[in-house]
């Protein structure tokens, strides 16, 4: 579904609404090892990101992920949802923190996976901007690259099917796409300011989840996240970035055991 100038998502399910938030360069079908599980229990919105899946370019005057969250708690309204939990996954867990702290009447529960809401560090953003100007430059992701952004999404775990599909998508996006919606967005991802602070104005239960074999976000980022809430942290085994499609038997549950516990 998708309404003027707004996000693409699918609706899927009935009971408690549970607004999913994938992966940087990723899209909906991110979750689609959950998907069946959880649209038995729960009411599943799952949009895509600017520029990513079926949604649209970014809009201009989009800076910052709390203007992502609004985009996001937008598709709730037009819903007529007023009170729902949240599951993002690195960037959808950034803005679904924002949301959560935004709107603390309506987030009823929140679990951040593979993210982090501290600022990357001064190495880390030069290294990602360095990247993200080349991509620009060239119009597409060259092969090195490329290689290189799939190694930091995956481990040695995967399955075989996920690294080629997401090869074979990053390879076929438009040099369109990349100028007008990736390397923008990965700039506001990675260009972020420390919102650490912002974790004590979440009022709702909160529950944060890392794979043990994550690079860019390891785990330590996610206990500190944890401590800062003052929550549970669970550590994903045998998962890197993204851990959901890694060990989805795992993290499925982990989301359906902290959604009946906590929403």
């Amino acid at each position: 579904m998708q309404t003027p100038s707004t996000l693409s998502y699918i609706d899927s399910g009935s009971g408690l609404p549970v607004l999913l938030g994938h992966s940087y360069l990723f899209d909906k079908t991110m979750w689609s090892p959950q998907m069946t599980a959880l649209a038995k229990q729960f009411r599943v919105i799952v949009p895509d990101l600017w520029g990513h899946g079926e949604s649209p370019a970014l809009p201009a005057g989009k800076s910052t992920m709390a203007d992502l969250a609004a985009d996001h708690l937008q598709i709730m309204d037009a819903l007529g949802i007023e009170e729902f939990a949240i599951v993002g996954l690195s960037v959808g867990g950034m803005w679904g923190a924002e949301l959560a702290a935004m709107a603390p009447e309506r987030v009823k529960a929140l679990m951040l996976i593979d993210t982090f809401v501290g600022s990357e560090t001064d190495e880390a953003r030069e290294k990602y901007f360095a990247m993200l100007n080349a991509i620009d430059a060239a119009g597409t992701l060259p092969p090195p690259l490329l290689e290189y952004v799939v190694s930091q999404f995956y481990s040695h775990n995967a399955d075989p099917s996920d690294v080629q599909a997401l090869k074979a998508r990053l390879g076929a996006l438009s040099a369109e796409q990349l100028r007008e919606s990736i390397v923008p967005l990965g700039k506001l991802i990675f260009g972020r300011p420390d919102r650490m602070a912002m974790l004590e104005k979440i009022s709702c239960p909160v529950q944060v989840a890392t794979g043990e074999l994550d690079l860019p976000r390891p785990p330590l980022e996610g206990q500190l996240m944890a401590e800062k809430v003052g929550c549970e942290f669970s550590l994903i085994p045998n998962a890197a970035h993204i851990s959901n499609r890694e060990n989805p038997e795992f993290v499925t549950r982990l989301i359906i055991d902290f959604l009946t516990r906590y929403a």
